[in-house]
């Protein structure tokens, strides 16, 4: 049966590509009394892939629903909407996703009135909407990263209506400020300081994806995070794409990361984190940042995909092996001490034996503390999806081995360290290995397994470090 599609938004990969220099506006979240109501009685199920990014989106997706009236379940048989949060960045993530929409085919089957919604990155691409349209009929709701205000709207249209909504917008919209939020932690909070990449990294999705560079502006940036002082958060990670481009969309404002951080500083939050960042964007203003900031924790992640020039040229990112190491070496003589983590590819289409080794050099010379390490894998609608890959995948499973062997030297060095030293470990839990004892991490983000109450769970206490492994540490409390 062929479907009528004219009525839908979908994504256009062409209209993603493309970066206008209109302004972005800056809105405020508004939800309709009528709208507050309408799931009362009704329960949700949101299952999240992917980066922090996503999970940011999980939370305000939560607090949207949340606000509509209706409960958290992690039951699906419980569950009036249940909505899959996609990741694109790797094929295996889209896999996963597929196998979940046709395992939920038999449980819309069962519950006629059940919602079933797909967001996130996965829904910025054509071929994904398009293939939910053709074959995946029971999927009532589909959306993208760029109209999440939305939502309520759209679960007014499908409960009422019992119509299918899919409405993608090709092209990112406006910034839209006072987004409720439901936190999956009590003193663990991710906060968004931008939006989008305009980097073109030719195996990245996320450009098309996520739309163009955007910055929150300082002020809301700022209140979010007063907010969450007042609440009592003791942990605060900025995210973003490219935090390092924060502020570069502004006109006639010279107000850069760096700037951003100090005047986060004064807030009080006792630890600010963030992620991602690209190294060709990374400056002196924002190391001397971290050095002169206290709250500020000296954990740096820095991807460098690469360790071979020529891979990096066919790879857009604007930087050699040598430069790298340069700002890597910059970075940790300004501040002393900092852990740096990583990630790498390998694989890449027309990668030599030569550029791997150019690679294992520079894991050797940077002396990372840990990495995200993959196999390549290719994105419909990247340049390197049209790249020619000759490699065979034996020797790319070969090559990720002896690449994970030198990453773990890394660790291991890297936490060796603090053997005998006392760190600050804010305590998340009881580990998922030994629930006998808590975890929690230290400044520099390594994970601390330590015997005490469960009382200290939420709270900075210090740790002395008595036994060092490669993933993780062991350590007393001190009194």
């Amino acid at each position: 049966m062929d479907i009528d599609v004219s009525k839908y938004f979908k994504p256009n990969l062409n209209e993603a590509r493309k970066r206008s220099r209109k302004d972005v506006s800056h809105d405020q979240f508004y939800l309709d009394e009528q709208l507050k109501t309408i799931g009362h009685g009704k329960k949700y199920l949101i299952d999240t892939y992917g980066c922090q990014a996503n999970e940011a989106d999980g939370e305000t997706m939560a607090g949207i629903l949340t606000l509509m009236g209706f409960e958290k379940t992690s039951q699906e048989l419980e569950a009036d909407i249940i909505i899959i949060n996609t990741c694109a960045i790797r094929e295996n993530a889209e896999n996963r996703v597929w196998g979940e929409l046709g395992r939920l085919k038999a449980l819309k089957r069962e519950n006629p009135d059940l919602i079933l919604g797909v967001s996130g990155c996965m829904a910025q691409e054509e071929n994904v909407v398009n293939r939910i349209l053709k074959k995946f009929q029971h999927v009532d709701l589909v959306f993208g990263t760029h109209n999440i205000d939305q939502l309520p709207q759209y679960i007014q249209t499908a409960m009422f209506s019992k119509e299918r909504v899919i409405e993608v917008f090709s092209q990112e919209g406006h910034i839209v400020e006072n987004l409720p939020k439901t936190r999956n932690h009590s003193k663990k909070a991710w906060v968004n300081i931008m939006f989008g990449c305009d980097e073109f990294c030719t195996y990245c999705i996320v450009p098309y994806t996520r739309g163009k560079e955007r910055s929150r502006l300082k002020e809301d940036v700022i209140q979010e995070l007063i907010e969450l002082k007042q609440l009592g958060y003791l942990e605060v990670t900025l995210l973003g794409q490219n935090v390092n481009a924060y502020g570069k969309d502004f006109k006639d404002n010279d107000y850069t990361f760096g700037d951003l951080l100090r005047d986060i500083d004064t807030i009080g939050i006792p630890r600010i984190r963030f992620t991602t960042s690209h190294p060709h964007d990374l400056d002196l203003k924002t190391m001397e940042a971290i050095r002169d900031c206290d709250t500020i924790m000296p954990f740096f992640h820095l991807p460098v995909q690469s360790g071979s020039s020529s891979v990096l040229k066919k790879m857009n990112r604007h930087y050699t092996k040598e430069s790298y190491l340069e700002k890597l070496e910059q970075l940790r003589t300004i501040v002393p001490g900092i852990s740096v983590t990583t990630d790498i590819i390998v694989g890449f289409p027309g990668e030599t034996d030569d550029d791997f080794l150019d690679t294992l050099d520079l894991v050797e010379k940077a002396k990372f503390e840990g990495a995200f390490t993959f196999v390549y894998s290719p994105r419909e609608g990247t340049p390197a999806a049209k790249f020619e890959d000759k490699l065979d995948p034996q020797i790319k499973k070969e090559r990720l081995y002896k690449l994970n062997e030198s990453i773990n030297q890394g660790y291991l060095e890297g936490n060796q360290r603090f053997l005998n030293q006392v760190v600050e470990v804010l305590v998340d839990g009881p580990s998922k290995n030994n629930p006998e004892v808590l975890a929690g991490y230290s400044p520099h983000q390594k994970l601390i397994n330590f015997k005490a109450s469960d009382e200290l769970v939420g709270t900075i206490v210090k740790v002395r470090i008595t036994e060092v492994k490669t993933w993780f540490m062991i350590g007393e409390l001190v009194s």
